[in-house]
Order: structure tokens, then C-alpha cells, then sequence
């Protein structure tokens, strides 16, 4: 056999290997048995600025960061079994060219996979923000279709679920949702707990979530006896405290009604990015925690960002919640910056 031919069979197993064990790990997540202790990683916002693209970083991602934050969770002791990343992954808004944004897709997982995480068993779930699900028309960002199947196609082996809500339409008591976003917006169940991920920008629903089918999700959630509740998006229901771009309060009646099944549940962290910071919100019952600080640009006047990753550690009546950074220079973001530690930069506990 030509040995070119030999090197693409096995690539060819090894993917299809590593997409069976990402199955089947998720699918014996639904029969959630209770972990006593375990720990989770969340982040997200590793993409870089459209003026800093070159043929060299085919990704767009800011790889520095990316690399090393890989590397970093998987000397994380105890090792957390899962990294969950919060969105815009690459920098998208392809015009349209969904050819492009699979290419972006691909080197993004190419980076994951030559890291030391898929051999540790740290499994990760990725799903979309509005650059790999939208792009820019006018002074907009419109969610598109082709974009969000393209998304699906190419991180199929990342997606942790498919029992997400479908096409509804227009159609009054529904979430008016005018693609299929059962492996968008979903849930799965690990350890005792209740994982719910969103896409806040599907098409005809941009900075919006479905908070008719999240109540049906949550109601069933607590009836199966799920101790914990995390939930996930990439744009954050409440402002921080800088000055960022809009998130879901640019529609503040679907942004309440979605909080509002949040809190009827208990659900105890809503995690998001868009922001590319860290910071903590508590809004009554359920807490915000954005976490967008995995290695995007940041304004030059902002004062006290760092790049990192949260660590989340779970127990049977708390959370544990730990984020971890290093500082960075604003200008030159993308340079390797091998002197500056990782170290705590925030930590406090819910449900103490």
C-alpha cells in the first residue's frame, strides 16, 4: 500500500476514534451518575482582530494563548473532566464563504488535537458565538444559516448533545426559532448535574435565547433529581463592569424571561464570554460569569484584563469558583509572553 494512502487510513481511524469516544463519553453523561468532586474548565474568545490576520495563522486564533492555555488545564490537578469553550474560536465573518469558515474550524481543531488534552481524557464541548454564526451586513451582524450548519459539520465530534429545540417559526407560546438548533442549543447531564448550552445568536434570533424550551428543559432537569444547574452562552445577559458591546439586554424582554426560568430552577451559573474579560455578576439566585478572556483583542484603555481560563470545582453543596490568569500587553497580544505567570486572580464559592 502507498504509504501517503496508509498515513490518511489511519488519520481517518484515529478522527473517527476520537468522535466515537466523544459519544460515547457524552452519551453515559446522560445516565449521570453522581460525581462527589470533580472539576470543569470554562473559557472562551480566543479569536483574533480582522488587522492581525496572516497566512501563517490559517486558525485566526490567537495561538499563543490557545497553546497554552491548553497546556496549562491539562497540568491542572485534579485534572477537570472537561473544558468547555464559550465560543468565537476563530474570527469568522467570512462574507459568507462557509468554505473559509470550515477551514478556520479545521486548524482551530488541529491545535486542539496536537495539545496534551485529548490524551488526558479532558473532553471538550465548543459551541458557537457570533462569529462563526453570523456575519456583518451593514452596520449588523446577522445570524446565517449555512454558517450555523457549517459550524455543526465541522465540530460534530465537540457537540455534547441533540435534544436542543427545532424549527418552530412564527408561531405564538414557541421560541419563534426559524432554523433547527437541536445540536446548537442543548443539554446533557453529567456527574449529578445539569448542563445546558446555548446559541445566543441563531438566525432570526440574534442576542436571544429560548426560554420556552429552557423551562421545559429545567422543569425536567429538577424532576430527574439534578443537583446542580450550569448553563452556558456566549453573550452575557448583564453589562459588566466596563463598557462593552450589547448582549442579550438588547432584548431585555427575552433577556428577563430567560432569567426568570433561570431562577424558578435555581440554576446556579449562567457562563458566558462575548466581553473579552473576567468578571462576576450576582443577580439574585443564579450568578453571571463571563469568562471571554481565552486570548481575543482588548480596547488599549481598558485597565486590568489578563488572559486565562475559570476552573470550576463542583461538590455535592458548592461550587467552587476559581479563575485563572496572566497579565498581557494590550498592543502586542498576540506575542508569546512566556514571563508572565499564571496565577489566581479571583476566587469565591456558591452555595456555602
Amino acid at each position: 500500500m502507498h504509504k501517503f494512502t496508509l498515513m490518511k487510513k489511519i488519520s481517518l481511524f484515529l478522527t473517527l476514534l476520537i468522535g466515537a469516544l466523544s459519544l460515547l463519553f457524552f452519551s453515559s453523561c446522560n445516565h449521570n451518575p453522581v460525581i462527589e468532586d470533580y472539576t470543569f474548565v470554562v473559557t472562551g474568545d480566543d479569536r483574533i482582530a480582522p488587522d492581525d490576520t496572516n497566512a501563517n495563522n490559517p486558525s485566526t486564533t490567537n495561538t499563543y494563548q490557545l497553546k497554552r492555555m491548553f497546556k496549562e488545564v491539562s497540568e491542572l490537578s485534579p485534572l477537570p473532566k472537561m473544558l468547555i469553550f464559550n465560543g468565537d474560536l476563530v474570527l469568522g465573518y467570512c462574507d459568507g464563504d462557509t468554505v473559509k469558515l470550515a477551514n478556520e474550524l479545521k486548524e482551530w481543531i488541529k491545535i486542539y488535537q496536537a495539545s496534551p488534552l485529548p490524551a488526558k481524557g479532558v473532553r471538550l464541548v465548543a459551541f458557537p458565538g457570533n462569529h462563526e454564526t453570523a456575519e456583518k451586513i451593514g452596520s449588523g451582524k446577522i445570524a446565517y444559516a449555512p454558517d450555523e450548519r457549517t459550524f455543526v459539520r465541522e465540530m460534530k465530534d465537540y457537540i455534547a448533545g441533540d435534544n436542543g429545540p427545532h424549527y418552530t417559526g412564527l408561531r405564538p407560546g414557541t421560541d419563534s426559532l426559524m432554523t433547527d438548533q437541536s445540536r446548537l442549543t442543548y443539554s446533557f447531564n453529567f456527574g449529578g448535574d445539569h448542563f445546558v448550552i446555548f446559541s445566543s445568536d441563531a438566525v432570526s434570533r440574534e442576542s436571544r435565547i429560548p426560554f420556552h424550551w429552557l423551562d421545559k428543559d429545567l422543569k425536567q432537569a429538577r424532576n430527574d433529581g439534578a443537583r446542580h444547574i450550569f448553563l452556558f452562552a456566549h453573550k452575557p445577559a448583564w453589562k459588566t463592569r466596563y463598557g462593552t458591546e450589547a448582549g442579550l439586554d438588547e432584548f431585555p424582554a427575552n433577556r428577563d424571561s430567560a432569567w426568570a426560568v433561570m431562577e424558578k430552577y435555581n440554576a446556579d451559573v449562567y457562563f458566558c464570554s462575548h466581553f473579552h474579560l473576567w468578571d462576576s455578576i450576582h443577580k439574585g439566585k443564579t450568578w453571571q460569569i463571563v469568562c471571554g478572556n481565552a486570548g481575543a483583542p482588548c480596547p488599549e484603555d481598558w485597565i486590568g484584563p489578563y488572559y486565562g481560563f475559570t476552573v470550576v470545582r463542583v461538590h455535592s453543596q458548592k461550587v467552587d469558583i476559581t479563575s485563572m490568569g496572566r497579565d498581557l500587553d494590550l498592543k502586542t497580544y498576540t506575542a508569546p509572553r512566556d514571563e508572565k505567570a499564571t496565577m489566581i486572580r479571583a476566587k469565591f464559592t456558591i452555595g456555602q
